[in-house]
């Protein structure tokens, strides 16, 4: 797809956002930061409680981690890869019933899924009715080598996505990424000109950069772009080939931390009120300030 530069009046100005959109522009997320285990019909049942829990408790948002479906390891990605298009996929039919039933949008994390030849680490989102509303393939695949400190390549088992994803739900318009991808600014800037509220990203940050980056990252991002910003990771299990960090967490469009967890299984609930958006939009007018005429950020799928 031949590159093409935003329109002037998209690049300059990061948009208005129009709060009549979302169905709901005030509501309590939920952030599932769960226990993984070798047992996949476990793990789904533990996801679909914790997920009931939390609409129980009012939540009209549930996030999950990345990859909570089974244990993250390279081996296997291809072992247990759902195929989502073709209907085969129990995490997928969980996911659905719940959203459905509990009247709530679910990001469901992520679980490995295969497509023809290909396995991709995959975020679905269902909307209230549990329909599958957006499917992000993760963009940027986590290959690392620091010696004595992590060694992991996903590039040797996954394919990358090749699209950005932006999903209009009941909640407001939702950015997704996956662990990695909110590595890359330009990834979460598109976001915020097409008019994101929240970027979530589910990820397993393992335990050298999380304790470096994980926190750090996510309150630059949304600094950046004046938004909210959810992670969500598994809980860590230090008897696991691949230990995940914790500490999901819920950003404000100040950078502010909202809401924060620690490293054990535990659901945190917060509250999001978009106003906060253009209040802080109108307290620190980056939009107006950014310099277009010496630097600009191409939008290469965007007609």
């Amino acid at each position: 797809m031949a590159s093409s530069p935003y329109r002037e009046e998209d690049s300059r100005v990061p948009p208005t956002i129009d709060l009549s959109t979302p169905r709901l522009s005030k509501f309590k997320i939920a952030l599932c930061q769960l226990s993984v285990t070798a047992d996949m019909e476990r793990n789904i049942r533990n996801a679909r409680m914790a997920i009931v829990d939390a609409a129980d408790k009012g939540a009209k948002l549930v996030v999950l981690p990345e990859i909570w479906n089974i244990p993250y390891s390279n081996e296997n990605f291809p072992v247990y890869a759902e195929d989502i298009d073709a209907g085969a996929s129990p995490s997928v039919s969980m996911l659905s019933e719940v959203a459905c039933r509990y009247n709530i949008t679910v990001i469901g994390g992520s679980i490995p899924e295969r497509s023809d030849s290909h396995i991709y680490n995959t975020c679905c989102v269902f909307g209230s009715d549990g329909k599958i509303i957006g499917k992000h393939r993760k963009i940027h695949l986590f290959d690392i080598d620091i010696p004595g400190k992590i060694t992991f390549k996903e590039s040797d088992n996954l394919t990358a996505g090749d699209n950005l994803t932006v999903v209009d739900t009941d909640v407001g318009r939702i950015g997704i990424g996956i662990c990695f991808d909110i590595n890359f600014p330009e990834l979460a800037r598109l976001y915020a000109v097409r008019g994101a509220h929240l970027l979530c990203y589910p990820g397993a940050f393992e335990m050298f950069t999380g304790s470096l980056y994980w926190e750090i990252l996510q309150r630059t991002r949304a600094v950046d772009n004046q938004l909210f910003v959810a992670t969500c990771s598994p809980a860590r299990d230090t008897s696991s080939g691949y230990v995940a960090w914790g500490h999901s967490t819920l950003v404000g469009p100040f950078g502010e931390v909202l809401a924060t967890t620690e490293h054990e299984e535990k659901t945190i609930m917060a509250d999001i009120d978009y106003s906060f958006i253009m209040e802080r939009r109108a307290n620190l007018p980056l939009g107006t300030q950014r310099r277009e005429d010496i630097y600009q950020l191409v939008d290469v799928q965007r007609g």
